[in-house]
């Protein structure tokens, strides 16, 4: 299967579903931003339940952007306030101490365009996932597609996902299981298990 998909920060379990269980990759990099989805968001799972850590960027609805034109509004110190947030939720999850050193560039190296982040935060996890995956980047907007599978949609905040299996989560006892949140969330409580729970599941 080739997969067209949106890069996003720190992408949820769907977006990495669909990168795991691909034969290859293509990031669509030539659209116009939108406001409202996962390009700059990610959800984790806090000591009161969902949490959405945002990416601040400088970005006009008047004037379409591209998504790789869009420039992060870094006086607002995000990735400080990201790595609290991620060392709240996930400082008693069994894996966090074993993955947080390798995730360290994305909260202390600057980046001027999400667009770069989001690649970035791919390779990181990429390599703590250990895939071995060499996303293409369209060269063009592709409208429509015939020759890979459209996983564009992932993007979208109200895309739901109630077919993966629940695992084990930092505070499953006080809130339920809570499903498709930033990889991040698997990562940190599944470590190791993470691709092998990815290739077992259908979306």
């Amino acid at each position: 299967m080739n997969s067209l998909i949106y890069p996003t920060s720190f992408p949820n379990i769907a977006h990495f579903w669909a990168i795991v269980n691909s034969d290859s990759v293509y990031f669509e990099v030539c659209d116009n931003y939108q406001k409202q989805s996962f390009r700059n968001r990610t959800e984790i799972y806090g000591a009161n339940g969902k949490l959405a850590l945002t990416v601040p960027v400088s970005y006009s609805q008047k004037n379409r952007q591209l998504y790789k034109d869009v420039r992060i509004a870094n006086e607002e110190k995000w990735q400080i306030q990201h790595l609290k947030s991620l060392q709240s939720a996930y400082s008693m999850s069994p894996f966090f101490e074993y993955y947080i050193d390798d995730l360290m560039p994305l909260f202390e190296t600057h980046f001027d365009y999400i667009l770069d982040f989001n690649l970035k935060c791919f390779d990181i996890l990429s390599d703590s996932l250990q895939l071995n995956l060499s996303p293409k980047h369209t060269s063009v907007f592709e409208k429509d597609t015939t020759d890979k599978t459209d996983f564009r949609n992932l993007v979208k905040r109200n895309f739901k996902v109630e077919s993966f299996q629940p695992y084990t989560q930092v505070f499953t006892e006080k809130h339920g299981f809570i499903p498709n949140l930033s990889i991040l969330d698997l990562l940190f409580n599944e470590g190791p298990n993470t691709e092998l729970y990815l290739k077992k599941q259908t979306l």
